[in-house]
């Protein structure tokens, strides 16, 4: 508490003490102002971009007219062709469901100029030299806020950010259930759009600092390893057997009958598709359009044990016809 702060009156939000995951790191109000913060602190001209990934990656890129170039991945995820880089260019790489870690340290020692887009990985470390950037309300119920790593600083006084009137979709989810807190779940999103880079709210930080991350780490990885014994024959997402699994984001089950999602949607269980732009900026018949369309990404997360995950894996088996 500081010198300035009233003494007495009303009380606040009452939340646990603890540590940030990544203390160190900077602490801004968005990803996407994330990787504004590397493009502007790098003075970048170009970066290849996936055309794997979500469209808000692009914002920063039309706000300063920094050119982008798209590429194409392989099935394994990977960058099908690494592209020559001029003295000002980058490569922008996703930690796809978290589950990629292994291929960023080997992209780490092949291209010279890399940001690691990490906000689907958010328990993946970012490596010495390498510019990384986390949304970390991706894996818990925070209102907005982005970690950067970078060795490179930007010449601006940043202002702190506010979150308080970004938090209603979290109460109402907690006092109501998520369909009540949906509306503003959507309106929250939106109202991320185009922001100025700021500080980390305190509210945020503070939220952050009473999260447990060693249990939520553990939690995520138990759940997906139970999803992956009991599915992994139905997952056409073969490479992942090969994968790092440290806390992933979901579990990414390819369904090519392209019916699993509005079946699992009906037993009420909800799983977010990612990136529809990716619809609108690939051909159906590329491997980007594929994963966007069959990919169900089965939650994984904090607020579910073994029972929930049993259920999960039930309706998956029943959707093909096998009773567990």
């Amino acid at each position: 508490m500081s010198s300035s702060d009233a003494i007495g009156g009303y009380f606040e939000l009452e939340l646990p003490g603890g540590k940030e995951f990544y203390s160190n790191l900077t602490k801004v109000n968005s990803g996407r102002n994330a990787l504004e913060y590397i493009l502007l602190a790098q003075g970048y001209k170009k970066v290849y971009v996936p055309y794997f990934t979500c469209d808000v990656v692009l914002e920063p890129f039309h706000k300063h007219e920094i050119s982008y170039e798209f590429y194409h991945i392989d099935k394994q995820l990977e960058i099908q062709d690494i592209p020559l880089l001029g003295n000002d260019e980058a490569v922008l790489y996703t930690n796809y469901f978290g589950l990629k870690s292994s291929y960023v340290h080997e992209l780490s020692s092949r291209v010279p100029r890399l940001i690691i887009d990490n906000a689907q990985a958010f328990y993946s470390s970012p490596l010495k030299g390498v510019d990384t950037f986390y949304s970390p309300r991706k894996f818990f119920g925070l209102p907005d806020g982005g970690y950067v790593s970078t060795a490179a600083s930007l010449d601006l006084v940043l202002q702190k950010d506010r979150s308080a009137k970004r938090c209603s979709h979290l109460l109402l989810r907690l006092d109501e259930g998520a369909e009540a807190g949906f509306n503003d779940y959507r309106e929250n999103d939106k109202s991320l759009s185009n922001l100025p880079i700021m500080q980390m709210s305190s509210l945020t930080q503070s939220l952050l600092e009473g999260i447990e991350y060693d249990f939520i780490r553990g939690r995520r990885t138990e759940n997906f390893m139970l999803l992956h014994e009991r599915l992994k024959s139905f997952n056409q997402l073969e490479w992942i057997d090969g994968a790092i699994i440290d806390g992933p984001m979901v579990y990414p089950f390819y369904d090519s009958s392209g019916g699993l999602r509005q079946w699992l949607i009906g037993k009420k269980i909800f799983t977010a598709t990612h990136w529809p732009n990716v619809l609108i900026d690939n051909e159906e018949d590329s491997l980007e359009y594929r994963l966007a369309v069959n990919v169900v990404n089965l939650p994984i997360d904090q607020r579910y044990g073994k029972d929930s995950i049993g259920r999960i894996i039930n309706y998956v088996l029943e959707y093909y016809g096998i009773q567990n």
